[in-house]
């Protein structure tokens, strides 16, 4: 009932920038937290940023002061701009949300992820 899709992922070099974006769609009342996740190789899923309908933001240290993450809860979207990028920031980035749906039911979903990788 309720699809993310992730979309700005690619090739940088160290230093440069990307943009992510997700879009939520469907059967959607209202989505309270949003974030994205990352998820490198060999390694766990990690919070990178998070941020709530009222506009409370939490960062993952390792991004801080170098991501920024932002919302629209009109067109149920976030969006992370990442700046200064570094080869440890390559992983698989995934747009997640805390979705109440039409009938107020509420649920958790994640997107299919889309690939950042930052060359040396």
């Amino acid at each position: 009932q309720v699809q993310l899709v992730e979309s700005g992922g690619g090739l940088v070099q160290a230093g440069g920038s990307l943009r992510l974006s997700c879009a939520a769609s469907g059967r959607i009342f209202s989505i309270n937290a949003m974030g994205w996740y990352r998820q490198a190789p060999g390694k766990q899923r990690e919070l990178v940023a998070a941020i709530t309908s009222g506009g409370s933001i939490n960062y993952a240290d390792s991004v801080k002061g170098r991501f920024t993450i932002s919302r629209d809860n009109a067109k149920n979207t976030v969006d992370l701009q990442m700046n200064s990028l570094k080869p440890e920031d390559t992983a698989v980035y995934y747009c997640d949300a805390d979705v109440v749906g039409i009938g107020l039911s509420k649920f958790h979903y994640w997107g299919q992820g889309t690939q950042v990788t930052v060359s040396s």
